[in-house]
């Protein structure tokens, strides 16, 4: 085509007032027919809708056009741009300016919608007449002359209901909107609001729906197409009726080179060939379920579900798609193994934190959305054994009355509690006499770790957890230390990655950055890290944590060829294992269990059988990462002893 079509008309007219325009269109149509004397009747009647705009007071301001903004797509992308999902109510749709249209577009719904748009001033008079000829002849009101500016008046501010009142508030609205607004800001309005079949309002969703390309992309045949849709776009969709797709969109070609827009090679070339559609984007589901959920559910929490689904929200999270791609992965090939080495679990769930910001950079709430939409990574609490530990021996190492060679004895206890008599046990059931903490720390030992939360006290242990970040209900009984209260993973994620960074902790989330479609920020979590444990004990919590990786500790399975911490964690009757451990850069919580908490099977552990899924996840994520490490604690000073509670 060409594009000059559009070009020539980017300057709409001088005003006219409509008295002016009405007189101007009846000197078009006079023209010695019939049908000219009825068009002259015609502009007679449509001469008078100025007049009767007195006895509709009522109508809508149309000025408020000029701070509306219509509902549009909320997108949700990961931490490098990567499109996740699209969130959205009735309306799916992205506002683009009027530049960002292609100009054959544009010519294409002028020519077959209203190819009088830049010379009328808001009604057209000739339209009008025929109309008014069919539908006398009718009895009531079959056709319509809507031009563009009536179609968007109707959109906004009218019901859909064809009748001769409508009608005329339509062509009132009209030539109001056509004294405030220039043509191109309302064919833009236009091009942004209109439907345009399958869940699309606005030309841009609909062509990233259609042909997967910005509306600034379209050529000649999509274009053609598109302008084919508005009269009746779930008839002429290219995905259900593709024949009545051509032909419609033959029409639109016919009458953009009867109007001289195009060339009849143009024409032709546009007619024969095919349209390459893709599958719609708006039916397209969320490439990570699990993450977008949980996104949209603190989004909503924050903003209002409203506003979510129709603000136009760009919505960038901490997820890095690759890191998530490889965790999913680990999760299902870990899951497998389970099943072939006979493990009873039905769920796995993955969490991944980088220390240095607490982004979230990989979530796994189960095995298969499909199957559960139960996010277990956030919103299961499930005993974490002795995976809860480290914060008995980080407040014992804080208090200064202890250091990674104190020792203590390994030896049979028993405490008086409200049920009666309890006696912790190790794994095993044998003891060890005087030992190290480090090595009971390393071993996994249950009665030492009892025996120090005690010696430390319980209330300083949930105020560390506090500290950490642990929100589940904790309770200072004896057996706290053993992990026999419910957290999530993503708690013990989020409290090792403290332990990773040596003690500088920030709120963990998924959400880095929210902003609205004109790039307005509305929410920043940028981090905001904040030194809130002792280093000295940190680090040597972290230098004990890394005998449990090495030969002799609990979880050698969890070895990456690089200095790494951690800590496994099973429960009694192996009803949960965990493997939770990490490096300066990532802290990652693996849990394997059931829903039902039915029991996984004897002989079932942490180091076992959750530490092989950490280990691959994390094999994977480090591959481009250099080796780092620890601080050690001789480079910090220690905390000055406490007294004894």
């Amino acid at each position: 085509m060409s594009s000059k079509a559009i070009e020539s008309h980017q300057q709409p007219p001088k005003k006219l007032s409509p008295v002016i325009s009405f007189t101007t269109g009846v000197a078009k149509a006079a023209s010695g027919t019939f049908l000219g004397i009825t068009m002259i009747g015609s502009a007679i009647v449509a001469g008078g809708l100025v007049g009767l705009a007195i006895s509709f007071r009522n109508l809508p301001d149309v000025r408020v056009l000029s701070s509306y903004l219509p509902s549009e797509t909320s997108y949700i992308y990961d931490i490098k741009g990567k499109l996740l999902t699209r969130l959205h109510g009735e309306a799916n749709r992205e506002l683009v300016p009027l530049s960002e249209i292609s100009a054959e577009l544009k010519t294409a719904v002028i020519a077959v919608e209203d190819s009088s748009f830049y010379e009328h001033n808001g009604i057209n008079p000739y339209s009008i007449g025929r109309a008014v000829v069919v539908n006398l002849q009718k009895g009531g009101v079959q056709e319509g002359a809507s031009t563009l500016t009536m179609q968007l008046v109707k959109n906004l501010f009218l019901t859909q209901e064809r009748t001769f009142s409508r009608k005329l508030a339509e062509a009132i609205l009209a030539v109001r909107v056509e004294q405030v607004f220039s043509k191109d800001e309302i064919l833009e309005m236009y091009l942004n609001n209109i439907y345009w079949g399958h869940n699309n309002y606005g030309v841009q969703t609909a062509a990233e729906t259609y042909f997967n390309k910005n509306a600034s992309e379209l050529n000649l045949e999509e274009s053609a197409m598109m302008a084919g849709l508005i009269q009746a776009p779930e008839q002429y969709s290219p995905f259900s009726q593709y024949p009545a797709t051509k032909r419609r969109q033959a029409i639109v070609l016919n009458r953009m080179a009867t109007l001289g827009w195009i060339s009849e090679s143009e024409k032709d070339t546009a007619k024969t060939a095919p349209l390459l559609v893709n599958k719609p984007t708006a039916w397209s589901a969320s490439k990570l379920p699990f993450i977008t959920e949980a996104v949209t559910a603190e989004l909503k929490e924050r903003f209002g579900s409203e506003e979510v689904l129709r603000g136009g929200m760009r919505v960038q999270t901490t997820i890095d798609l690759n890191f998530q791609q490889m965790a999913e992965k680990s999760v299902q090939d870990g899951f497998k193994r389970l099943r072939r080495w006979g493990v009873r679990a039905d769920q796995v769930a993955l969490i991944a934190i980088d220390p240095r910001t607490h982004f979230v950079k990989a979530l796994v709430g189960g095995v298969n959305y499909d199957e559960s939409q139960f996010n277990r990574a956030l919103q299961s609490r499930r005993q974490p054994g002795s995976a809860f530990k480290p914060f008995v021996y980080y407040t014992a190492f804080a208090s200064g009355n202890y250091s990674p060679y104190s020792t203590i004895d390994d030896t049979p206890v028993r405490y008086r509690v409200p049920s009666g008599w309890y006696r912790p046990q190790n794994y095993g059931k044998k003891f060890s006499g005087t030992i190290a903490l480090r090595t009971a720390l390393i071993q996994s030992k249950n009665v030492p770790a009892v025996k120090l939360g005690k010696a430390v006290g319980l209330e300083d242990v949930i105020e560390v957890c506090r500290l950490l970040g642990l929100k589940s209900p904790l309770q200072p009984v004896v057996s706290l230390p053993l992990g026999s209260i419910g957290v999530t993973p993503m708690e013990m994620a989020a409290a090792y990655a403290t332990f990773a960074s040596n003690g500088w902790h920030a709120d963990p989330t998924l959400i880095l950055q929210v902003a609205d479609s004109r790039g307005n920020i509305l929410l920043e979590n940028r981090p905001k890290p904040q030194l809130l444990l002792d280093s000295w004990a940190t680090a040597s919590l972290t230098s004990v944590l890394k005998g449990v990786i090495a030969p002799g500790g609990t979880a050698p399975n969890a070895d990456i060829g690089r200095p790494a911490a951690g800590k496994t964690g099973t429960t009694s009757s192996e009803r949960d294992v965990w493997f939770v451990g990490y490096v300066p850069q990532l802290a990652t919580a693996v849990w394997v269990g059931n829903d039902n908490y039915k029991t996984l099977g004897r002989g079932v552990t942490g180091g076992g059988h959750a530490a092989p899924i950490w280990r691959s996840f994390m094999s994977q994520a480090l591959a481009n990462e250099p080796v780092k490490y620890f601080p050690a604690a001789s480079k910090f000073t220690r905390p000055k002893a406490t007294k004894k509670k």
